[in-house]
């Protein structure tokens, strides 16, 4: 019996098989943990979500932003981007069924001692408190109206948590902080133009795991999104965006008894697009 996590897969199913393959998966014994972006820019989007539906119980999957993006354009609240690659799943007999499936993917989880999301967290949450935000959004994308929240999801403001925020602006902060975080001030304000690794920080922000006096600094924290990221080692954090749609690999964590006892594993990724391309 093993547990994996994996990075963000993006559409590359073929990367994904062949990464199954090499660890020797098997549903009836592992379980796997996919951190977001299922979907988008890699050429096989509607396998990978067929593939991972037909796992049930044994692939549990987070919501990412391109995830997010694929809802929205299926509803009309987006135009489908030049790059995108999702025609497929919403020409497809049984778009009804994916998108339902995708929709009710939670926003974070916390199993076998590790916090996941899909890109970050902010500083003045703990562990309690990110799982109990992550469930607010997961309820209104279960709801019977939830495609009325894709209206109001896009919005870099408000770019800061209050616990005073209600409706739409303390939505849009808790989806901004779980699919799109990388940088923010010590203060918790987010940043979301900056895409390069780590030391390529605006001044005044940082990483936000590299906040002082993150709340959630000893909890071991999985994420994937930065695919820039670079060589980052910290203890408790486990990044996973290895950058397969970009050229890179699609890489497997798997957990040992503590955080430290992780074992990756990658394999490349054949189909890349272009390095840059949004």
């Amino acid at each position: 019996m093993a547990n994996y996590l994996i990075g963000d897969i993006q559409g590359c199913d073929d990367a994904l098989g062949r990464l199954l393959d090499k660890i020797h998966f098997s549903p009836s014994r592992d379980t796997l943990y996919l951190l977001g972006d299922l979907v988008n820019r890699g050429p096989a989007s509607l396998a990978v979500l067929r593939r991972l539906i037909a796992l049930d119980g044994a692939a549990h999957s987070l919501l990412g932003n391109h995830d997010l993006h694929l809802l929205a354009t299926a509803h009309g609240v987006r135009k489908p981007h030049r790059n995108d690659t999702v025609a497929e799943i919403l020409d497809a007999p049984d778009r009804g069924q994916l998108l339902d499936w995708l929709r009710t993917r939670p926003m974070a989880l916390h199993a076998h001692g590790w916090l996941m999301v899909h890109a970050g967290v902010l500083p003045q949450w703990d562990l309690a408190q990110t799982l109990a935000l992550a469930g607010e959004l997961e309820a209104v994308l279960r709801s019977p109206d939830w495609a009325r929240f894709l209206w109001d999801m896009y919005g870099n403001q408000p770019d800061f948590w209050s616990d005073s925020w209600q409706g739409a602006e303390r939505l849009r902060v808790i989806v901004n902080t779980f699919t799109r975080l990388r940088f923010c001030t010590a203060q918790g304000i987010m940043e979301f133009d900056t895409k390069d690794d780590a030391n390529a920080a605006p001044e005044g922000f940082m990483p936000w795991f590299d906040v002082p006096g993150r709340h959630t600094a000893g909890v071991p924290i999985a994420f994937g999104h930065w695919s820039t990221l670079g060589n980052v080692q910290r203890p408790n954090l486990l990044p996973l965006d290895t950058g397969c749609v970009w050229g890179g690999c699609l890489t497997a964590a798997r957990l040992g008894g503590t955080p430290a006892e992780v074992e990756r594993i990658s394999v490349k990724c054949v189909q890349a697009r272009k390095p840059g391309t949004p």
